[in-house]
């Protein structure tokens, strides 16, 4: 008994100490895959990516320098003759891309009010440049050439203050460093360019701006070997001072997409058409054809304000984030048809973001009767997207079950149906159409007391 009573102050402290202790990773698929994902991302939905660079200059798409010099594009090279004398580099772009009007306040002010709850800015791209003073990228970064401003450092603030989760997106590869071109050479059995460039560049982001994701990518000539990505994720993990809220992607080495990491990507504009097992995110862009500012786009080239709330629906009721894209002008403006676009989401979210943030999907996803109606569902209620409003004002939702205590209330209205019911199936006759009603253009029913 005596023993007992002396070891109960140790098993007490032994206790404690596993309650608030967090598991070390190791630098190993197996252990990294099975970190929990930080509940935030989860629940944040919807966020605004944006590739902002060098390239942002010639605006003729973000891939410009690698099908200019690489490729030998025939479009690239007559715009190349076209607009700028012989002999000029892409270098030379450089002290161009000046961001005069960039103002990080009013960018976090058009993401707020397109109801984003993550920001991805793009810190270095596959040209190499760095929008922040990187000691590793002498002379090629935002500080050194062309804005001499930390354009990575000004938003973070302003993005936090309104609560706004900040991500960084980061390209491993650089398409023509000398470091990276002679570990190719020598089928990245170097490692020349990680020890350089790509780990000291990843761990002075993490430490100078305590990022809430990273997005990485430009991973996929060589193995997640090579790019040492899971020493790195390891420390992240484990030692960093983001290793409680910390996201990372899937794109760490050319066999990882779409198996390893946080969640999934897969490729760009992934968009499944059944539910994923795991955490996955689409991203897509506004412009179709670029993901860089392009100086050549036309409005018809622009995702319409149906086309992206239709997209975002479908991903969040699939269990995944929507990431849309915007490429600001070298001087740091975000093009007004952008910005319509994303405050029109913005506006859509404030009447029906209740079914869209920090839901989780139904057990059914979608119905494919004569109108599509795609389900969420968060705590007890069921979430009922539709995009056609039925002709006769009666919509027959097939999937949900009824009880004697069913409510159907339409999201910004105040009126609520209780609705024929049959034992399956729900019939509600909607409020007569009127313009503020056909404004919404996509409608939300909340069901209550369903099954």
């Amino acid at each position: 008994m005596a023993v007992a009573v002396q070891l109960l102050p140790l098993l007490l402290l032994v206790a404690s100490a596993l309650a608030g202790y967090t598991p070390r990773y190791t630098p190993d698929w197996d252990s990294l895959d099975a970190r929990p994902l930080p509940a935030w991302f989860d629940e944040a939905k919807f966020g605004v990516f944006v590739h902002w660079g060098v390239y942002s200059v010639p605006a003729w798409g973000e891939w410009f320098w690698y099908y200019w010099k690489d490729r030998k594009d025939p479009d690239a090279e007559a715009f190349m003759r076209n607009n700028y004398p012989p002999g000029f580099s892409y270098a030379d772009f450089g002290p161009q891309f000046q961001a005069k009007f960039y103002d990080p306040k009013k960018w976090a002010e058009i993401f707020e009010a397109a109801g984003a709850r993550y920001v991805v800015l793009t810190s270095k791209h596959h040209e190499g440049y760095t929008n922040w003073p990187s000691p590793t990228s002498w002379n090629w970064n935002s500080m050194d050439v062309g804005p001499h401003r930390d354009l990575v450092g000004e938003l973070g603030p302003h993005l936090r203050e309104k609560n706004i989760h900040f991500g960084l997106y980061h390209s491993l590869l650089e398409w023509f460093h000398p470091f990276y071109l002679l570990d190719k050479q020598n089928n990245f059995t170097t490692q020349n360019f990680v020890a350089a460039k790509v780990l000291p560049e990843l761990v002075d982001l993490v430490n100078r701006y305590k990022p809430d994701l990273i997005w990485s990518d430009g991973e996929w000539e060589a193995p997640d070997a090579y790019w040492n990505s899971t020493e790195f994720l390891a420390w992240l993990y484990n030692d960093s001072p983001v290793k409680d809220q910390i996201v990372v992607n899937d794109r760490w080495g050319r066999e990882d997409l779409c198996k390893h990491g946080g969640y999934l990507t897969c490729h760009d504009k992934y968009k499944p058409d059944t539910l994923p097992k795991r955490k996955w995110e689409m991203c897509t862009t506004l412009d179709k054809k670029t993901w860089g500012y392009r100086r050549t786009m036309e409005s018809n080239d622009v995702m319409t304000e149906l086309e992206i709330i239709s997209e975002l629906i479908e991903v969040v009721a699939y269990g995944g984030n929507y990431l849309i894209n915007v490429g600001p002008t070298a001087d740091g403006i975000i093009p007004l048809i952008f910005e319509e676009r994303l405050r029109s989401v913005g506006r859509w979210l404030m009447v029906n973001g209740e079914g869209i943030y920090a839901s989780k999907p139904w057990r059914v996803q979608k119905n494919n009767d004569t109108i599509n109606v795609w389900y969420t569902t968060k705590e007890s209620a069921v979430y009922a997207f539709f995009t056609s409003w039925p002709k006769e004002g009666v919509l027959f939702l097939a999937s949900p079950i009824p009880t004697n205590d069913t409510k159907v209330t339409m999201l910004g209205e105040t009126q609520v149906w209780s609705g024929d019911t049959g034992v399956e199936g729900i019939s509600v006759s909607l409020l007569p159409y009127s313009p503020s009603i056909a404004d919404m253009k996509i409608w939300v029913l909340r069901l209550e007391n369903v099954q």
